[in-house]
């Protein structure tokens, strides 16, 4: 078989999705192929945010911010990373943003008060940058429904929770807030009409988009090579089927789930069964890119967050860390790192001070007061989660069964800094990230609280990701680059497939949708100017 278009995009999820209605809108003819079958990728199965400064939302929302703030703060967190890539983000975001509001769906709102990862450094933003999709009625998918990706953690038929309803969900039993955020999440099952929310709502939205400017997502096709003429690329292989294109974007996620390539660009302990990151990600674009002669940078790294591999698949700790009773030790039994730190920062810091085993350490009253790893305040441990979850009735007892010997000694000096509320060790609670997921009813330091009611519990914990961040090195029009700097013609990436713009840092929520949307974006933008017959 033998097709053409004017543009190819590998992978259906935010960045290719993204790329496609770009290209749509500008006349061109663009199909969209997906590996798996479902599109959506790694964005369905995320929180949906997106992190892109002084954006029309946040403006709207009274959020006080300025390009010069967002270019500090990012220049801080993530200079190793050129300039230009830097530049080329910050400037495009707020446009990508609205050209998705205009021409989907889609609806955004500020996430209010989620702190910059980094509130405290130049240009930080303690109330945070992150928007995120409101509730999207799922009739405007149609029966292209039945084809999204499931989310990575599913609820119950009708219940939509939302990244601002998280965070009071997490209070439930200590405040006010969380019952009435509880009574509105169920409220929602009575309105007319099925709704998403978060990545499924981003998925779902960038689809209709697709759906109204008549792209095809062509499922269960595979990306077998780049098809190359004359030194530049032409098109795409899909098994026996040759896609002409007079431009490719690669958009297909990282290579979290290819186990030969993160044992060879990644630090050990890694396990592909660790990571939430869709399952079609094994890296298939990026491999491909490199034979059509790119480059790759920030291989080593990923998304991290410290995750429970449970029999089910690995639980991303996002709150649970920060609440009032809970630590982190290593295999001694030590504290290592300030356990509410921005989640790629305590995976680099497991890494970085040989801190594994790691194991999360907590008592009866943090299992009382807080939800944890899906289950509500109170409930007992499955029996079926006895691989990852000890329990003893004495800390001896704990630190006897897991092997760290300095355990009690850790949390008898923990206890004492709980309970003066100044964790002088790491700063536990020290800046508006920390305290963003804490419980503000808990003393003077919503994150610290001393461990002393048994039973005790030790979670054991190891570096997850939410998929891979290195991959095909760009330009600022995102535009392969080979290792001498010259750009590959007629090929983009964007998304993990690329060289990720925060480098090995984190800016805020919605920093990995963020940056993939806006060169997603910006390579629409650079083919539509030079193809013939698309507009301006």
């Amino acid at each position: 078989m033998d097709t053409e278009y004017d543009v190819v995009v590998v992978g259906s999820g935010a960045a290719g999705m993204t790329a496609a209605l770009c290209t749509a809108h500008h006349g061109l003819r663009t199909v969209v192929i997906e590996k798996a079958e479902h599109f959506g990728g790694s964005t369905a199965r995320s929180g949906g945010g997106i992190w892109a400064p002084n954006n029309a939302v946040l403006r709207t929302a009274g959020v006080q911010d300025t390009p010069e703030d967002a270019g500090e703060y990012l220049a801080h967190i993530a200079g190793d990373v050129p300039a230009e890539l830097r530049k080329a983000f910050l400037d495009a975001g707020p446009a990508m943003l609205s050209f998705v509001c205009e021409h989907t769906p889609l609806d955004f709102r500020w996430v209010r008060d989620y702190a910059d990862y980094y509130p405290d450094a130049p240009g930080g933003r303690p109330k945070g940058r992150s928007v995120e999709p409101k509730p999207l009625n799922a009739t405007v998918l149609g029966a292209e429904l039945a084809h999204l990706e499931p989310p990575y953690v599913p609820t119950p038929a009708g219940v939509v929770i939302t990244q601002i309803d998280y965070r009071w969900l997490t209070l439930i039993a200590r405040h006010p807030r969380g019952v009435l955020t509880a009574a509105r999440v169920f409220a929602r099952k009575f309105l007319p009409g099925s709704r998403l929310s978060m990545g499924q709502a981003l998925a779902a939205g960038l689809r209709a988009g697709l759906l109204r400017a008549n792209v095809p997502v062509r499922l269960n096709t595979a990306l077998t090579d780049l098809h190359v003429e004359n030194g530049r690329v032409a098109g795409v292989l899909a098994g026996d089927e040759l896609i002409r294109a007079r431009h490719v974007v690669l958009a297909a996620g990282g290579f979290e789930h290819n186990e030969r390539m993160r044992k060879e660009h990644q630090r050990a302990p890694i396990g592909t069964e660790w990571t939430v990151g869709a399952a079609a990600n094994t890296g298939d674009a990026i491999e491909a890119g490199i034979r059509a002669g790119g480059s790759v940078a920030l291989m080593d790294d990923a998304w991290w967050g410290p995750s429970v591999p449970l029999p089910r698949g690995p639980f991303f700790l996002l709150a649970e860390r920060s609440l009032p009773g809970c630590i982190l030790v290593d295999s001694s039994g030590r504290r290592f790192v300030n356990e509410a730190a921005p989640y790629v920062d305590v995976v680099h810091a497991m890494y970085d001070q040989a801190a594994m085993p790691t194991w999360l350490v907590a008592d009866q009253q943090y299992r009382d007061r807080y939800p944890f790893m899906g289950l509500p305040p109170r409930q007992a441990i499955p029996r079926r989660w006895q691989q990852a979850v000890l329990r003893a009735d004495t800390l001896e007892e704990l630190a006897r069964q897991t092997d760290l010997p300095s355990l009690t000694d850790t949390v008898r000096r923990f206890n004492d800094l709980a309970e003066s509320g100044d964790d002088t060790d790491f700063h536990r609670g020290g800046n508006a990230y920390d305290r963003y997921y804490g419980d503000p009813r808990n003393g003077p330091n919503p994150c610290l609280g001393p461990l002393r009611k048994p039973p005790f519990y030790a979670v054991r914990i190891v570096p997850g990701d939410l998929g891979t961040k290195g991959g095909l090195r760009t330009d600022a029009r995102a535009r392969v680059l080979r290792a001498d700097g010259t750009v590959i013609p007629g090929l983009y990436a964007a998304g993990n497939t690329s060289a990720s713009v925060m480098g090995h840092t984190y800016a805020g929520a919605g920093a990995t949708l963020g940056p993939a949307m806006t060169f997603g974006y910006l390579a629409g933008l650079d083919i539509a100017a030079n193809t013939p017959g698309g507009t301006p």
